[in-house]
């Protein structure tokens, strides 16, 4: 395959689902009320718990409202956008207090630092904000690695499982897709860059997915279980 750059995303790629679902969330889910009640009134948050205020209002409506809708939707694992900034700006804190490292599988970082240095372009595509990435690849376990990324994209470009969201990463990256990796553990990911014109593999981690996805599981992209097996 032919590779100008490589886009990754982070939970069960190169890090561990569980450090999000156990470590981060649980934070954030904690840390919502008194965050909320401190800086309701900074713009930077306003404009976020407004969002929400008119998504299940269609008007204003208590911040203790705004609070237990989105400790729901963190209980959901819910995509949102103003929420996923939030989470982001409570998780500033607890990385800069050293509440907790983000975790990173042990041979992520060396093979990173190893692509970067071949040339590589390298951005990451996740959920979360990208302020929230940012925090995670500058607090990680493995040291701040935000220097090897040349971008960050998160669900203000459109849905991780939308065609039209990687044809707008390529675009911005001024990249073609056949010449773009994009590196998931979810399928359906990679089912929607691929139909963009995006190479993919599907890392299958043991850790996160005890129970190997094989065959007709994979959909036709390449499987690895780390980044070491990746082949450029």
């Amino acid at each position: 395959m032919t590779i100008k750059a490589i886009l990754t995303d982070i939970e069960g790629t190169t890090s561990s689902i569980s450090f999000v679902k156990e470590v981060l969330f649980p934070y954030a889910r904690t840390a919502l009320p008194g965050f909320v009640r401190d800086h309701g009134n900074d713009p930077q948050v306003r404009q976020w718990l407004d969002a929400v205020a008119t998504e299940i209002a269609a008007g204003a409506c208590q911040d203790e409202v705004i609070v237990e809708t989105l400790q729901g939707w963190i209980d959901q694992d819910r995509k949102h956008t103003a929420l996923k900034a939030l989470q982001g700006m409570i998780w500033d804190v607890g990385y800069r207090n050293g509440d907790y490292a983000a975790h990173m599988y042990p041979e992520v970082a060396g093979v990173l630092r190893a692509w970067h240095a071949a040339g590589l372009p390298l951005y990451v595509y996740s959920s979360g904000s990208v302020p929230a990435q940012k925090l995670f690849f500058g607090f990680s376990e493995a040291g701040d690695l935000n220097d090897l990324f040349s971008g960050n994209f998160d669900t203000e470009v459109g849905g991780k499982r939308e065609a039209a969201s990687y044809a707008h990463i390529a675009q911005a990256i001024g990249i073609a897709p056949q010449d773009i990796l994009f590196l998931s553990d979810i399928v359906e990911e990679l089912d929607a860059a691929r139909d963009a014109g995006l190479q993919t593999v599907l890392l299958d981690r043991i850790s996160d997915y005890p129970q190997p996805r094989t065959g007709e599981a994979t959909h036709g992209h390449t499987r690895v279980e780390n980044f070491e097996q990746i082949t450029l």
